[in-house]
């Protein structure tokens, strides 16, 4: 049973709470219930492992997740503090991450990061999809620090689905499998073979990234050209979107000219630099706009607008639509 309590009100742009709870996946939800409505919206689910409470790591069926789910935690969108792979093996649904639908059919892989939000792949009759999946959930912290792996999870601006083909997905699904079969069996092994089993499933799940970096991404997306460059201004954009929106202010501070931070995001993401803050900041104002009830201009001020119209005239340029609009929309 999730009981409300009032808690205290960030001021980082993300996601407001004044709820908590826990859910059956043994880890703690806040939760945010919007004014006047009295129904539940974003979840924030953080990592719990029930059966390896001092691992960073499990792997589970799509089935065991359904079983642990609260009926209120499964019908609302969340939004977790750690990486969450889906392999489908059998089945059809969509799944939305951060407002971006995907098919999930056989052969489909999803990545979802820490602080997106996703809707749990649904059926058309917005139930939870009958799926044949398997899940490999880790903290950030898991993975050893290896270049190309780290690029994967690190990646904020990657794809979140891949449709693989056949030859990607047998080789996903045997480095899946073999994951899923070393973690069943550290229950019956003693401390010292345990240690061992958990390193090499450190390393299982590096070659397990290793294997998503060299998968096609679309369209002109390739981090690794843009070198040192692109993989610092994305780390300093993550932290900095609300109070930095110039391309040039981003360049100054990691100490580039604004010429050589846009030729790196041209040759990492067929971008400008100033394309890809602006895509942020519009991300972070969909999540407020639609998972919070604070008044549009407040929303605004947040992501460092002093002026309403201001942002009303940013949001409809990047999104299509007004703030008003995209909200009603999408609720």
């Amino acid at each position: 049973m999730l009981e409300p309590r009032r808690l205290g009100v960030d001021t980082h742009p993300t996601l407001l709470h004044t709820a908590h709870g826990t859910d059956r996946l043994g880890g703690c939800c806040d939760h945010w219930w919007m004014a006047g409505t009295g129904s539940p919206d974003v979840v924030d689910v953080r990592y719990y492992n029930p059966d390896q409470p001092r691992l960073g790591l499990e792997v589970l069926s799509f089935a065991t997740l359904r079983e642990r789910l609260l009926p209120s935690v499964a019908a609302a969108p969340s939004r977790p503090d750690f990486h969450q792979l889906t392999l489908v093996t059998r089945g059809d649904g969509t799944a939305l991450i951060d407002f971006v639908a995907y098919p999930c059919a056989p052969g489909t892989l999803l990545h979802l990061r820490p602080g997106q939000v996703q809707r749990f792949p649904a059926d058309p009759q917005g139930g939870i999809a009958d799926l044949d999946a398997t899940l490999v959930v880790f903290t950030p912290a898991f993975p050893p620090p290896l270049p190309a792996s780290s690029a994967v999870i690190d990646e904020g601006f990657s794809p979140a689905a891949f449709s693989l083909s056949a030859e990607e997905y047998r080789a996903m699904s045997v480095a899946v499998a073999e994951m899923a079969a070393e973690y069943a069996t550290l229950a019956e092994r003693d401390a010292s073979q345990a240690e061992l089993t958990v390193e090499l499933l450190r390393q299982l799940l590096a070659a397990l990234l290793v294997r998503m970096a060299r998968l096609p991404h679309p369209g002109e997306w390739n981090p690794a050209a843009g070198g040192e460059v692109f993989r610092v201004f994305r780390g300093e954009l993550e932290r900095a979107f609300a109070t930095r929106r110039r391309a040039a202010e981003y360049a100054a501070h990691l100490g580039y000219s604004p010429r050589t931070l846009t030729r790196a995001c041209l040759a990492a993401t067929g971008r400008t630099a100033k394309d890809l803050i602006d895509d942020r900041v519009a991300l972070e104002a969909k999540r407020l706009l639609v998972h919070t009830g604070l008044p549009v201009a407040s929303v605004g001020r947040m992501l460092g607008f002093t002026e309403p119209t201001n942002f009303g005239k940013f949001f409809e340029r990047t999104v299509g639509a007004t703030p008003g609009a995209f909200r009603a929309t999408q609720r």
